[in-house]
């Protein structure tokens, strides 16, 4: 999938063939935040997409409230504790904290998913 990226948000592309135009939605923001755009080029998308994003930092600035952002980059995944161990074992043994071995991992599933 491809993306946008604008002071913080993340942002998708997507096509509309029957519309024949592009449009998007930010991406990782609570279910009661919708923040969309669209465009007939990438470069329109690109704008209104930067336009919607600053639109929503000023109103939020308005209100006195703090803008809700994309993806932190961190989370928690409860596993259990053997594959905690299994896996901390496994970044020792090629030389990786175990948070860089399971980015890695998480990265490598990723790619071969959006390869469909």
């Amino acid at each position: 999938m491809s993306t946008l990226s604008y002071n913080g948000f993340i942002g998708s592309i997507e096509v509309s063939e029957k519309d024949n135009c592009l449009f998007g939605e930010v991406l990782g923001l609570p279910n009661n935040v919708k923040i969309t755009y669209e465009g007939e080029t990438v470069a329109e998308l690109r704008d209104d997409f930067i336009g919607a994003v600053d639109d929503y930092l000023a109103d939020c600035s308005a209100r006195g409230v703090l803008p809700k952002r994309s993806y932190k980059g961190a989370f928690n995944v409860r596993v259990s504790p053997e594959l905690h161990a299994q896996l901390d074992a496994l970044a020792q043994m090629n030389g990786l904290s175990l948070n860089k071995y399971i980015n890695n991992a998480l990265s490598m599933t990723a790619s071969k998913a959006m390869q469909f």
